[in-house]
């Protein structure tokens, strides 16, 4: 029987583990990560299984990120370790006869506990109560202008010249389709005036330099057809 005892460790450190991840994916949050992204990330850290290029990119290039992923490598390390070896030692003491009891305990623990995490809202409790305590400190700042506009994952800003054959001049803003097509128009130069925000109702004229924020496969074909 002293195997199911040591099996209350085994839970607990994939709890702890389970903390940490969630822990880690929120700082990741806080540097202007995306939230999946940086549960993915965080994840892949703390398991030591790696990142994909451009992901790598986004962490690598970033201090406070690489700061968050190295601790995250460091607590993986000792937290998947303390977890073979309690797991190990509980059932190395098991009775052979009561060892499939062992195992179910187990499932059923890591079943309850993910159920906690997942479903009676404490992982957001959680993860409120870290995101608060790490915002109070200094490590965390505003992410820089390309990482808030995803110029890195094919998003970005381009100038679209009308010229006077193009199919928009004369439309306004609404009828042109653009916002229906994911796209946002920032801005408009017109001759020596800037207009900001443009609203739906404004009116496209020749010589009109748009700036469009967008995919920019999607804003490359745009340019084309206009």
């Amino acid at each position: 029987m002293s195997g199911l005892y040591i099996l209350g460790p085994t839970l607990l450190a994939i709890l702890v583990s389970m903390m940490i991840v969630r822990a880690g994916a929120t700082a990741l949050t806080m540097t202007g990560i995306s939230y999946n992204r940086a549960k993915f990330q965080a994840l892949s850290a703390f398991t030591g299984t790696g990142f994909t290029t451009r992901e790598a990119e986004l962490v690598v290039n970033h201090p406070t990120r690489r700061q968050i992923v190295s601790w995250m490598m460091i607590l993986g390390n000792a937290g998947i370790v303390t977890m073979i070896i309690t797991t190990t030692t509980s059932f190395v003491s098991t009775d052979i006869e009561i060892l499939p009891l062992s195992i179910a305990v187990l499932l059923v623990g890591v079943i309850l506990l993910y159920f906690l995490a997942t479903r009676t809202g404490l992982a957001g409790k959680w993860e409120e109560f870290v995101e608060r305590r790490l915002g109070a400190t200094t490590l965390f700042e505003e992410g820089s202008v390309d990482e808030l506009l995803h110029l890195i994952e094919g998003y970005g800003l381009v100038k679209l010249i009308l010229e006077s054959g193009s199919p928009l001049v004369g439309q306004s803003i609404g009828d042109t389709g653009i916002p229906e097509s994911g796209f946002r128009i920032l801005g408009i130069e017109r001759d020596h005036d800037w207009i900001a925000a443009p609203r739906a109702r404004q009116v496209l004229l020749a010589g009109d330099r748009l700036v469009i924020y967008g995919q920019l496969d999607a804003l490359r074909r745009l340019a084309q057809e206009n």
